[in-house]
């Protein structure tokens, strides 16, 4: 703790517990309004150190709390917790100097009053585990069945000193083994500390040879796994390390959460990389046991042709990485689905296929280094036939399908009906006049269409978007009727009249005659285009879809008549003159 002590800048407190914490908050109440950092030696009692921290929590208002506890320490406490209160005796193997086997004593003496701290078989007492163990032999009757031993051992203790009292205690157990008896009078020996590969069966020797047994980089062992966090999986093996799967040896995918794949009370096969005896633990591998399972159904998928799904892991110089049960499989870029050109698609062009699901064929295996070679443009070129074919053998004029907009030309737009194209005339995106198919829709819209026609010889697909219930004249014939007056548009002038919009889509005629009461040489001489008029519906040709409408026929009827009369009389006293 002197260690990191040292390399604090601020005020730095050491406490041992609760009390401390306590005893050190009262006597500097001016701290409480500062940050403070908590941080634990990696061999704390975790249970201390959990009761720390809610004092902490209560008192300050800035306070940044560190996990900085060892996850096998951690574990090895909990388990010695959970030993000792099961056992009658229980002995704790380490060094007395050992931060770690020192905290594993003072949980053992917590939960068992027959607790003993030994560095080496000699001071194991003997004579007092004897003596206890015939105290309880007496008590049977009230009870008592078994008598119990748990024995825990630092991390870093050696194997030739465990290998000791494991001889010691052998020797005691078997000198007494035939006196111990349960409530029934039948002999029986146990121990507490059982392990998934170690049964009632065994002699107390076989129990402990199978506890501290060594395994070898390479080796393919079997456990149960205990508990799972983001980065890295426990593993009970039946021996007194702790097994370890790091999150990179389980996937290459590092999106991926460890709990989707793996949970406690699994079984489950790995393969050892690293023993480590000093820190009590064993470096496994899942990956390597998935990879070497799955490596021959890659190779069938390059015999057979099927096609492999996977996840694009990463983007290299060249191509792209996919991982497909626990394989890599490399993806040219010249075999992604991106557009052909001179030059290969660079990384940056690349990094659209990040963390995508794809499907490849399998265009080469190399089984001694087990590397393999994908394409997703033959896997994409041979699930489009399929589709295709699927299409044809089931497309009928007037089915109707949600697809996204793939292209647009000047005289259409192409749609993407899941694997086929098909064709959206630009008579058929609108039913008013457009210049262009981007007045209606845009590539990568989502649109929904239907079948017009079907040539299967030539592989065409005509698509209708338009319809009935958007048609104008439908629109304009449930609003209107002949003597009905709209308000219009003009939208073009021509030598016989003007046209003018009733509603988006459908137009009527303004015949010169029905422009004005009076004589005009063309109808540019009172309107002009987009001018906004009322008008009065004439007649409707529903057949021929023609509308005619008239602006004189609105005029008030005194001022047509009083016009017509003050012309008149001149050309009647005109004709009696002559």
């Amino acid at each position: 703790m002197d260690g990191i002590k040292s390399y604090a800048k601020g005020t730095v407190f050491i406490y041992s517990g609760v009390e401390e914490i306590e005893e050190i908050c009262c006597k500097n109440e001016n701290i409480f309004n500062k940050y403070a950092i908590l941080v634990a030696q990696t061999t704390f009692n975790h249970e201390k150190y959990v009761n720390c921290q809610n004092v902490i929590k209560k008192l300050y208002t800035k306070v940044i709390i560190f996990d900085t506890i060892c996850n096998v320490t951690e574990k090895r406490q909990v388990e010695t917790k959970d030993i000792a209160s099961k056992a009658d005796v229980m002995i704790v193997i380490g060094g007395r100097k050992s931060s770690n086997s020192q905290k594993l004593f003072e949980i053992s003496r917590e939960h068992c009053n027959h607790t003993y701290f030994v560095q080496t078989g000699d001071d194991l007492p003997l004579d007092e585990i004897k003596l206890f163990q015939k105290e309880k032999e007496l008590l049977c009757d009230s009870g008592y069945d078994t008598f119990t031993v748990g024995i825990t051992a630092g991390a870093s203790t050696p194997d030739d000193i465990i290998e000791e009292v494991k001889i010691r205690m052998t020797n005691l157990f078997d000198i007494y083994s035939d006196e111990t008896t349960n409530i029934n009078g039948e002999a029986e020996k146990k121990t507490v500390d059982e392990k998934p590969e170690i049964s009632e069966d065994m002699s107390f020797a076989e129990m402990l040879d199978a506890s501290f047994r060594t395994l070898r980089p390479g080796e393919r062992v079997k456990g149960v796994v205990t508990s799972v966090t983001p980065t890295e999986v426990h593993v009970d093996l039946g021996i007194k390390h702790t097994g370890i799967i790091p999150h990179s040896e389980i996937t290459d995918d590092p999106a991926e959460k460890i709990e989707n794949i793996i949970k406690p009370g699994d079984s489950i096969e790995v393969i050892v990389v690293k023993f480590n005896d000093a820190e009590g633990t064993v470096a496994l591998s899942k990956k390597r046991i998935d990879s070497d399972k799955n490596w021959q159904s890659l190779v069938d998928a390059a015999d057979s042709g099927e096609v492999v799904t996977g996840k694009i892991i990463e983007v290299v110089k060249g191509g792209l990485i996919m991982l497909a049960s626990g394989n890599r499989i490399f993806i040219p870029a010249s075999q992604t689905t991106l557009p052909r050109s001179e030059n290969l698609p660079d990384e940056k062009e690349l990094s659209i296929f990040m963390g995508q699901k794809v499907k490849v064929k399998i265009l080469d295996t190399n089984k001694q280094r087990k590397r393999a070679v994908g394409s997703i443009r033959l896997a994409a070129r041979e699930e489009r036939k399929e589709s295709e074919s699927r299409f044809w053998d089931n497309a009928e004029v007037g089915q109707t399908f949600t697809g996204k907009v793939k292209s647009i030309t000047q005289y259409g737009a192409f749609v993407d009906l899941g694997g086929i194209d098909g064709m959206i005339h630009i008579t058929e995106l609108s039913w008013k006049r457009i210049k262009h198919p981007t007045e209606v829709v845009n590539i990568g819209d989502e649109v929904s269409v239907f079948i017009k026609a079907l040539d299967p010889e030539k592989k065409r697909i005509s698509l209708g978007y338009r319809t009935d219930d958007q048609n104008p004249w439908n629109l304009f014939t449930e609003k209107f009727k002949e003597g009905d007056v709209a308000q219009v548009r003009i939208v073009s002038l021509m030598p016989f009249g003007a046209f003018a919009e009733i509603i988006p889509g459908v137009d009527g005629l303004i015949h010169i005659s029905q422009i004005s009461d009076k004589k005009i040489a063309k109808p540019a001489d009172v309107l002009k285009i987009s001018d906004v008029v009322d008008a009065k519906i004439t007649a409707i040709d529903t057949e021929n879809r023609k509308i005619s409408l008239s602006i004189r026929a609105l005029l008030e009827p005194e001022e047509v008549f009083s016009d017509e009369t003050a012309s008149a009389p001149e050309s009647v006293e005109s004709t009696d003159a002559e």
